[in-house]
């Protein structure tokens, strides 16, 4: 099954979107990197790592660098695209598939193999919602990056072929209160929404999202979830 999400939500520069919307088309996230007279050979794969990194993309909209969640900087040599890649000059989420290598000045680099984009969360609060969704989802795992510049989330949603094309699931990430603690410390507590939105339940699909920790206004996030196993809640201290 692929997995179409609005695009320029993936961007980190980018926060305007709020919710994300998952429909099935003739897409796939996971995608190939475009690197134009370049053959890898056999054995590419031997080496391969995958971290979550922002990548930063230059004018030419292919990506000069990445920063890894264990806080690495590398070159991308050769430099490369995706086809997921719409912007310029600006960084994307994403995680890398690549082998990590020396580029022609000795520096370390990463070989890229592949790219999917990561969808950014902004936590937010709106009074008009009619109605709160919390459909189910299984929670895989959820950590705060080694850098500590983002919490990374990993569901699995229950997916199918919808009989129409305005079938899709909606993701989000609600705020309901910040408690300030005796002393100093402050909660951001948060919902995560979820609207099946008609999207048929036969398969599972595991999808990735991350929450910068910028826009998180406190020094411990307190996330609820409803799952299909009962509402689950995880707390996780950002110092």
């Amino acid at each position: 099954m692929n997995v179409n999400l609005h695009m320029k939500s993936f961007r980190v520069r980018w926060a305007k979107s709020v919710f994300y919307l998952f429909t099935f088309l003739p897409f796939c996230l996971s995608v190939s990197c475009t690197q134009d007279n370049y053959e890898k050979g056999e054995g590419e794969y031997s080496q391969m790592t995958a971290d979550f990194v922002e990548a930063g993309v230059g004018n030419d909209k292919r990506i000069n660098y990445v920063v890894t969640d264990e806080g690495d900087s590398l070159i991308a040599y050769p430099r490369f695209t995706a086809k997921s890649i719409e912007t310029a000059d600006t960084v994307y989420r994403a995680i890398l598939y690549y082998n990590r290598v020396k580029n022609d000045k000795g520096q370390d680099a990463a070989d890229a193999i592949g790219l999917s984009l990561v969808p950014t969360l902004i936590p937010y609060t709106i009074d008009d919602l009619k109605q709160v969704m919390t459909d189910p989802v299984r929670l895989e795992s959820i950590w705060l990056a080694r850098n500590k510049r983002y919490v990374n989330v990993s569901i699995i949603l229950k997916t199918g072929q919808p009989d129409t094309e305005d079938a899709r699931q909606t993701i989000a990430l609600l705020t309901d209160s910040v408690q300030t603690h005796h002393d100093g410390r402050r909660t951001l507590c948060c919902t995560l929404y979820h609207d099946q939105g008609g999207v048929p339940e036969y398969y599972s699909l595991q999808r990735y999202f991350s929450i910068p920790v910028s826009r998180i206004p406190a020094d411990t996030l307190r996330l609820t979830i409803n799952t299909y196993e009962g509402q689950v809640v995880k707390v996780l201290s950002l110092l």
